[in-house]
């Protein structure tokens, strides 16, 4: 007969046994990992862009990693909401958005720290550079384009300081649209669709004008800034709250050890404008989602809102 002392040692041998710690592997139940990426970047940029960082962590996570793109900012929000992705890049406003959504059932994980330090970006308005504005004064009765109503930098802190400054944009300009994306934009108004547009710039070095004139797709000098926003914090890489705490632990590690590990996989993704990531936590974005819910509010003051 067995003794109580020897049963409790064998249930102690096999809770410890590999077959059952492989039963505990998060990859058990989990056989591919989804990172979301909108549609607000290029297709063809995006995935040379994320393709090689999505291989990395295939490899060291053991499972397969895949792009999943979306038409727009909100469907980062409702794919993560139906389960459809594990990880993701959200600009703040779609953060806020998320946490709108979802609760505390989105979690932000880090964010970006750029070459200089700083843990964020700024809303821009930008025009052609030959043309005669000099400031968003000078926009009253001209076309304007944001980005999207779900981006922080292409709408929600634009269009909230402007209206602070004076400048609602619901009168201010002759028009405004959506167009789509922040390329979309700068590549509308390069082309002479716009008058004005709002994007995104970390300095005079890197932002959507940059990375577009170093791909070629506009000419080198061929918009100004007029305006620039304050300081919009970075952007927080999100996971949803009920994945096993694991998977989100080796991402994590993963993400921060790519710099040295696969040094030109992080230069390819960052465009070689970010030096590491830091911790994000969910109270960073509190005066994000303030602006956030602002707007919100003024849309459904507006009749049909």
């Amino acid at each position: 007969m067995l003794t109580r002392r020897l049963l409790l040692a064998g249930l102690g041998s096999v809770a410890a046994s590999p077959i059952l710690a492989q039963q505990d592997d998060w990859r058990q139940s989990i056989r591919e990992v989804r990172f979301g990426v909108s549609s607000a970047e290029n297709e063809a940029a995006a995935i040379a862009r994320n393709q090689p960082m999505v291989d990395y962590l295939a490899k060291k996570l053991g499972v397969p990693v895949k792009i999943y793109r979306v038409s727009d900012y909100a469907g980062l929000v409702e794919a993560m909401r139906a389960d459809q992705l594990e990880f993701s890049r959200f600009g703040p406003a779609v953060y806020s958005l998320g946490r709108r959504v979802l609760g505390d059932k989105l979690q932000p994980l880090f964010r970006d720290v750029d070459n200089n330090g700083q843990e964020g970006y700024y809303s821009v308005v930008v025009v052609r550079a030959e043309s005669p504005y000099k400031s968003v004064a000078d926009l009253k009765g001209k076309n304007f384009a944001f980005a999207d109503p779900n981006s922080t930098s292409g709408y929600a802190f634009p269009s909230y300081y402007l209206r602070k400054q004076g400048f609602d944009p619901q009168t201010h300009f002759g028009g405004t649209v959506f167009s789509g994306g922040h390329d979309n934009s700068v590549i509308a108004l390069v082309r002479g669709q716009f008058d004005g547009v709002a994007t995104f710039q970390v300095n005079e070095n890197s932002g959507v004008v940059q990375r577009l004139a170093g791909r070629g797709m506009i000419p080198a000098g061929a918009t100004r800034v007029i305006w620039t926003s304050p300081l919009i914090p970075a952007s927080p890489f999100s996971t949803r709250a009920n994945l096993p705490q694991a998977l989100k632990d080796e991402f994590v590690a993963a993400m921060m050890a790519m710099k040295d590990e696969a040094p030109e996989v992080f230069k390819t993704f960052t465009d070689g404008q970010v030096s590491r990531y830091a911790p994000a936590k969910h109270e960073d974005y509190l005066d994000v989602i303030a602006v956030t819910e602002e707007l919100e509010a003024r849309r459904k003051q507006k009749p049909g809102g």
